[in-house]
């Protein structure tokens, strides 16, 4: 029997669904006879190529699977069968390698790599890598050495590293053969590399020995040189990898190797290699910035720094200004603002430059933007703005400020230019401007600055979209610090900016990312307004819901797809100023709170969900709980379905998640009238933690929520204690097991962030009933104690933890705890507190109250 009939029933698309369920039948009659069958229809040389590709993405697909749970799945089952069937199948694909046929040997690779991320991590097929050593040193074979390559190369892309480290010398071994410029056929030097780049990560202890780190680096370097240009591209990728991860023995090469090939490869006619070049100096920027705020964060630390500063960018940082600069004036009109090219690669490293290299790259781009600012070729023009505004952000701000100062007139007149590309960069330096020295724009200067920007709403829809991040960051930056605030800077043109904002995004066939742009600086703005604001944000309020509304009576005209999506866009991006205009109004929204939360209610009952609209409305809801506080309890009855189902739609984790965080606004706002809806909220809030098809980052503040409930209802929690107390505990298993085995410190520090802020509010809440939670005291403890041990632990949790602590001693019964509050770990915690530089000022005043307590209870 042969399975090519129905595998060529699977590429006919009336075929497909029959065939495919044939297939899936047999794979369930005979799990080891399907897979062997498929594997020699992938060895068979008599078979088309079409064939052998089906049959090798039908066996992939039998052995892997993108979801975790399916993953394990067929892991599973291929482990279980039995051994004969299993080495048949490797030793068919194993063959397939050596096809004259190129492709057929890729298809096999695809194959060898499933079973590897299977086996490999299971200590078995140990004979693998070896055999695979031997396909590309003892071999002429061009199609058996660039087939292993691959496969080599797909392994080290998926298997864990952790696996791969015994087998490092022999991949590397491998790879580097095939590499060398030796090597006459360029397909096998191309696989070598791309398998190389994807094994660095596991060869850190071939980088610490120098000599087999300068042969690869040899290797590498010379790979740059070759005459094929996909072998120089992959070079090139290779040589920016190894900087990332080894920039600490970068030093002996930089000088006579790296440098000069790089800056050779900058000005070489091929973009894909000036792509290369100029990412290899992006990552050294990126490197020596993160070297930076170490050496800055251990100095505020007292602690000394390790790692090596080789300060490549500062001493590269003429020579290199001079080529980036150069290459920002290769562009041309109809560039697609989109795809990514050398000008925009370019501006990207002198920004990390300046972040890198600061104070010592004002002058060299001074020099250039002083000679071409006012240029005919608008080429230069462009180029010269952009480095300008490149630079705002790493060097000294009192170094930049003069300059700003002394450009912003000549800028404010560019935004009148002819050209869409100067226009658009002159609208992004003045929007770097406002985000990052906005206190260098003179007074006199700030309306003709925001008269330009207002203009700039009515060009294309890449200047407008410039104009209004330039607006939105001057909300930010000189709008209202507090809400109390009587007036701000930004004051005099509040109304004149959200206006005109809300008119250019309202526009017939509105670009729909200028218009997203457009509503993000109007709640921004919005949101940093000052108290003599408060009536055009009202005036605000109004417009906006008449807008929603009429999108809403609208609902039934759209007929196409596009049309639908645009819509949703629309109403996503109106509920976001809402929700940003009620934040402000806070309880000043009541005369309409009736009419806003109609709005949002009809929204959600016909919100799509493809669309981002139910999460804004939702988000909307969160601000009006929070305004309206105990009075959004009339809402309940209508609200509440909509948050039942959120709360249960497991596929879309961010909805459920903002569903969650609503529960604890809910919670904080209704006080004890959430009670009657307390028993659903807990079993559903209970099978989400439950249930494996739900994100695992919504459980952590699923954990939250409890806590949120439990101070809300206060000692009617009694009800739930003694199951959400199991659940907690559980949790904190969960946690620990999480960071002992997965290392996943991040997820594990978030479960138990969550669990203290859940035994917080139990603790608050229950303190009426003090001697009920004694019941749980030992078990807290416990968990405290343990958390209190780790050494990973940040802030968050600590500051948790001394609140917990605080609380604790103020609510249970002085006597009956004085064991538990005597241990040292206690006033160990709590005095480190005092010394944590990592800590805010009012968490040091929390541990300092729950020393007091502690103290009652060490006493009694």
């Amino acid at each position: 029997m042969t399975l090519a009939p129905l595998l060529q029933a699977t590429l006919d698309p009336v075929q497909r669904e029959s065939a495919e369920a044939q297939l899936a039948s047999y794979a369930e009659q005979s799990f080891p006879t399907y897979v062997g069958m498929l594997a020699q229809e992938v060895a068979s040389e008599n078979n088309g190529l079409h064939i052998r590709q089906a049959a090798a993405l039908a066996l992939k697909n039998a052995l892997s699977a993108k979801e975790s749970p399916r993953k394990e799945e067929l892991a599973t089952r291929w482990v279980q069968t039995d051994a004969p069937a299993k080495s048949a199948i490797k030793a068919a694909v194993l063959q397939t390698l050596a096809s004259t046929e190129t492709r057929a040997g890729y298809f096999a690779a695809q194959v060898i790599q499933a079973l590897a991320e299977i086996e490999l991590p299971r200590g078995e097929w140990p004979e693998l890598i070896p055999a695979m050593l031997d396909n590309v040193t003892k071999t002429d074979s061009i199609t058996l050495k660039q087939a292993s390559l691959q496969a080599l190369g797909l392994i080290c892309e998926t298997v864990d590293p952790n696996t791969l480290t015994q087998h490092a010398n022999a991949i590397l071994t491998a790879v580097v053969s095939g590499a060398r410029k030796e090597e006459p056929s360029s397909d096998v030097q191309i696989a070598a590399l791309s398998a190389l780049y994807n094994s660095l990560e596991f060869v850190r202890a071939n980088f610490d020995n120098v000599g087999e780190r300068n042969y690869i680096m040899q290797v590498v370097c010379e790979a740059t040189r070759s005459a094929s240009l996909p072998v120089q591209v992959a070079a090139f990728e290779n040589l920016v990898k190894i900087m990332s991860l080894y920039y600490a023995y970068m030093d002996q090469y930089m000088t006579k190797a790296l440098g000069p090939l790089t800056f050779w490869g900058m000005k070489h006619e091929e973009e894909d290699i000036v792509l290369q070049a100029i990412e290899f100096w992006s990552t050294v920027c990126e490197e020596e910035i993160d070297i930076d705020a170490e050496f800055e964060q251990n100095a505020e630390d007292d602690v000394e720094t390790s790692r090596a500063h080789h300060h490549f960018a500062q001493t590269a940082v003429a020579e290199l200004v001079d080529a980036l600069w150069w290459l920002m004036t290769k562009k041309e009109e109809d560039d697609d603002e989109d795809e990514w090219n050398v000008s925009m690669a370019a501006a990207t490293c002198l920004s990390l430059l300046a972040a890198a290299a600061r104070d010592q790259v004002v002058a060299p781009v001074l020099t250039f933007v002083q000679q071409h600012i006012q240029s005919s070729d608008w080429r230069y023009k462009e180029a010269s703005v952009m480095a300008f505004g490149s630079i705002m952000d790493g060097p000294n701000p009192d170094l930049l400020g003069p300059l700003v100062i002394q450009a912003m007139p000549v800028l404010i007149v560019m935004m009148k230019e002819s050209i869409v590309q100067v226009k658009d960069t002159t609208a992004w330096t003045l929007g770097r401007i406002c985000e990052i020295l906005p206190h260098f724009i003179q007074p006199e200067v700030l309306p003709n600055l925001i008269a330009a920007i207002l203009s700039g709403l009515d060009d294309t829809s890449r200047v407008a979209s410039n104009c209004a991040w330039a607006l939105m960051n001057l909300g930010e930056t000189l709008g209202a610090a507090e809400q109390d605030t009587d007036s701000s800077t930004l004051s005099p043109f509040f109304e004149t900016a959200v206006f005109a904002l809300n008119s250019a995004a309202e526009r017939p066939q509105q670009d729909p990312n200028f218009r997203a742009s457009a509503y993000e600086a109007v709640s921004t703005l919005v949101a940093h307004s000052a108290a003599d604001c408060l009536d055009v944000v009202n005036k605000l309020a109004i417009l906006i819901l008449d807008r929603l509304e009429h999108t809403i009576a609208m609902q039934n005209q759209l007929v196409s797809a596009d049309d639908r999506r645009a819509h949703y866009e629309l109403q996503s991006n109106l509920c976001g100023v809402m929700s940003s205009v009620v934040r402000r109004l806070a309880s000043h929204i009541v005369p309409i709170a009736d009419r806003t939360m109609q709005a949002l209610l009809m929204i959600m009952s016909s919100a799509s969900k493809a669309s981002t609209v139910m999460e804004d409305a939702f988000l909307a809801v969160g601000a009006l709980t929070t305004a309206l506080k105990a009075d959004f309890a009339r809402y309940m009855g209508a609200f509440t379905p909509f948050l039942y189902g959120a709360l249960q739609n497991h596929e879309e984790h961010q909805m459920c998640s903002i569903a969650v965080g609503l529960v604890g606004d809910l919670s904080r706002s209704l006080g004890e009238q959430i009670l009657p809806y307390c028993d659903t909220l807990m079993n559903i809030l209970i099978a989400d933690l439950q249930n494996p098809a739900l994100s695992k980052d919504v459980k952590p503040s699923i954990l939250s929520a409890f806590g949120d409930i439990a101070l809300a209802i206060g000692e009617n929690f009694a009800a739930y204690l003694e199951i959400i107390m199991a659940v907690l505990q559980q949790a904190g298993s969960m946690a620990s097991l999480t960071m002992t085995t997965s290392y996943d410190y991040e997820y594990g520090n978030q479960l138990r962030e969550g669990i203290i802020e859940a035994y917080v509010g139990i603790t608050q809440g229950m303190s009426t009933k003090p001697n009920v939670l004694a019941n749980y005291g030992p078990q807290i403890f416990g968990f405290a104690q343990e958390v209190a041990a780790a050494h990973d632990r940040p802030p968050s949790v600590t500051a948790g933890l001394a609140g917990l602590i605080g609380d604790l001693a103020s609510v249970l019964p002085l006597g009956q705890f004085k064991p538990l509050f005597s241990q040292d770990w206690i006033m160990c915690l709590l005095r480190s507190v005092k010394t944590d530089r990592s800590l805010e000022p009012d968490v040091k005043v929390t541990a300092r109250w729950a020393r007091e307590n502690v103290r009652k209870h060490i006493t009694a």
